[in-house]
């Protein structure tokens, strides 16, 4: 079973060691700092920021990362996105991390996107599209969105997460599905 809470500050230890992993700084590139971890999850973590960060467990083991957010919240990124490809009013976006890299390539990843995605037309009632920009030269990660149900729009130009990759992104969509609750 999938379920998810919102992440804590108690959860920055196991933060720090996702980061680290190989194959998710190769995409992330974060700084797994204590201080670093604190200050980029803290305020989502203290509800001062309006995006989520939820920790996602299987079984009651925690695996995943998934940060959800509205475009609307962040005008400046909504702008860049939208000066390149269609982006619709109340679109939503995710950011993901698989942890443990023995359970990368079977399955889980999408398993997980598809309850994040179907959960996002209730908690988000006013969610019209998910919308995942992902850098075009993480095959794992779009292919990820494309077994979810997303299809790609369009392929953009983003500052990478890691400097070393290229800016070409390619851009997922999902939209709000006919019966889904609003």
């Amino acid at each position: 079973m999938i379920i998810w809470r919102r992440v804590t500050e108690q959860d920055f230890g196991l933060l720090r060691a996702w980061l680290a992993q190989p194959h998710v700084a190769r995409w992330w590139h974060h700084d797994t700092s204590a201080e670093a971890v604190a200050r980029d999850f803290g305020p989502a973590a203290r509800g001062e920021e309006p995006s989520e960060d939820l920790l996602v467990m299987l079984d009651g083991t925690p695996v995943a990362l998934v940060q959800r957010c509205r475009f609307a919240d962040y005008p400046d990124y909504r702008q860049e996105l939208a000066d390149q490809v269609e982006l619709p009013e109340g679109a939503v976006t995710i950011d993901y991390l698989l942890a443990d890299p023995t359970r990368v390539g079977q399955g889980l990843g999408p398993r997980i996107l598809r309850a994040v995605v179907a959960a996002t037309w209730t908690d988000v009632p006013d969610a019209s599209a998910v919308v995942v920009p992902v850098n075009a030269a993480n095959r794992a990660s779009w292919r990820a969105l494309e077994k979810t149900g997303l299809r790609r729009v369009g392929t953009v130009d983003l500052a990478p997460d890691n400097p070393a990759d290229e800016r070409a992104h390619h851009v997922y969509r999902i939209d709000r599905p006919a019966d889904a609750p609003s």
